[in-house]
């Protein structure tokens, strides 16, 4: 069944509104009749069951059947700060890592990235990445929109770390050492409403100073298994973890 993120104007605890978008989406993609059933999810996370009652030009109508009684969020925070990858890479981060429960998404600009960031463009991109977590989230029946973040330098996001209850550096030297108790360690004495940044390197991977910065600054670097994971890969691979660990372990 569709499912559609809704802001608090458009919804009320008896009807929904849906316009823009999504509008077009149901009425002209799906060609949406009334009688049929969608969900919706307002901005705080409650989610209800929507019937469709009047198809107009501009919008949707529908009557809440029930507020559904649900929780698909992970019971501890995970932001993904990524070194801005070539190509659609970060659109493949965004996307999987919605769709894996990852509550927001920090582009960082590292020594080692290839791809230069268009300040005019900036804007317009960001949205284009937030849209993309919209419909992943939407797809994957989560209860919240990730935030996808204007793109910062290392030290914008250092300045963004105190908020988290851990900081870890996903490093692949640390892999290389065989290093595989920092995260083990992190997750099983995580609690829920908890809060961890992971930061991952671009594809040439961290340079010394950034490391060096990173760890005089409270993160901690660990290792992500004994192989050598790419920069798409990696923010799965810890998403997974974190789940696993706080979801399916407790």
């Amino acid at each position: 069944m569709q499912r559609y993120f809704i802001s608090n104007k458009n919804i009320s605890e008896e009807c929904v509104r849906i316009s823009g978008d999504d509008f077009h989406h149901l009425a002209n993609v799906l060609r949406a009749k009334p009688g049929e059933t969608i969900y919706c999810v307002e901005e705080n996370g409650r989610a209800a069951l929507v019937e469709i009652t009047e198809i107009t030009n501009e919008a949707i109508i529908g009557n809440i059947i029930e507020w559904i009684d649900e929780q698909k969020e992970m019971p501890v925070r995970v932001s993904v700060a990524s070194g801005l990858p070539k190509g659609d890479k970060l659109d493949y981060i965004i996307q999987k890592g919605t769709e894996m429960g990852a509550f927001e998404f920090i582009p960082f600009i590292a020594a080692r990235s290839v791809v230069k960031w268009d300040e005019k463009k900036a804007s317009k991109k960001t949205e284009r990445l937030q849209r993309i977590a919209k419909e992943a989230a939407e797809q994957s029946h989560r209860g919240r929109i990730p935030e996808v973040m204007p793109p910062v330098r290392l030290e914008g996001l250092i300045k963004k770390a105190d908020r988290f209850t851990h900081k870890l550096i996903a490093y692949e030297e640390e892999a290389k050492q065989g290093e595989k108790s920092v995260l083990s360690s992190v997750l099983g004495d995580i609690q829920a409403g908890e809060s961890i940044l992971f930061i991952f390197g671009p594809e040439g991977g961290f340079s010394e100073k950034e490391i060096d910065l990173l760890v005089e600054n409270g993160f901690i670097a660990c290792g992500l298994g004994p192989r050598i994971l790419r920069t798409e890969t990696a923010p799965l691979y810890a998403l997974s973890a974190v789940s696993y660990h706080t979801e399916l372990l407790r």
